[in-house]
């Protein structure tokens, strides 16, 4: 495996540690400036639309598992495909569980940090 791919890996578990401890600063911090998400039933949005969302999720109690399917590097870019479980849990105690596989195109800021561009999130309810 080489470097930048081991490094996209940790991205993916990184996010996803952030995510379940709530640590929204860490997870803004994995994503380029002008990312841009695409999920099913929404106009693709960006990384300020991404936060409030998350802001208005800060007391849901998230869990989840990734698995990486695979990672491509190709110089400057990169893309992986995932497959997601997440089980979030508000307030009220209603479960909502959701999985699904993600397509992600990542980018090679000059200081060498990589850094999610886009995102397709295929994510369905179970």
């Amino acid at each position: 495996m080489s470097e930048d791919e081991r490094a996209i890996r940790n991205i993916i578990a990184t996010w996803m540690t952030a995510t379940q401890a709530g640590d929204q600063q860490k997870v803004l911090s994995l994503m380029a400036d002008d990312v841009i998400f695409m999920v099913p039933g929404k106009e693709p949005f960006g990384k300020e639309a991404f936060a409030a969302s998350v802001r208005d999720m800060k007391d849901v109690h998230i869990e989840g598992k990734s698995r990486v399917e695979e990672v491509v590097v190709a110089g400057e870019w990169a893309w992986c495909r995932t497959h997601l479980e997440l089980t979030a849990t508000p307030p009220s105690g209603r479960v909502m569980r959701r999985s699904g596989y993600t397509l992600s195109i990542l980018r090679k800021k000059p200081d060498g940090n990589w850094v999610l561009a886009r995102d397709a999130n295929l994510l369905t309810s179970e």
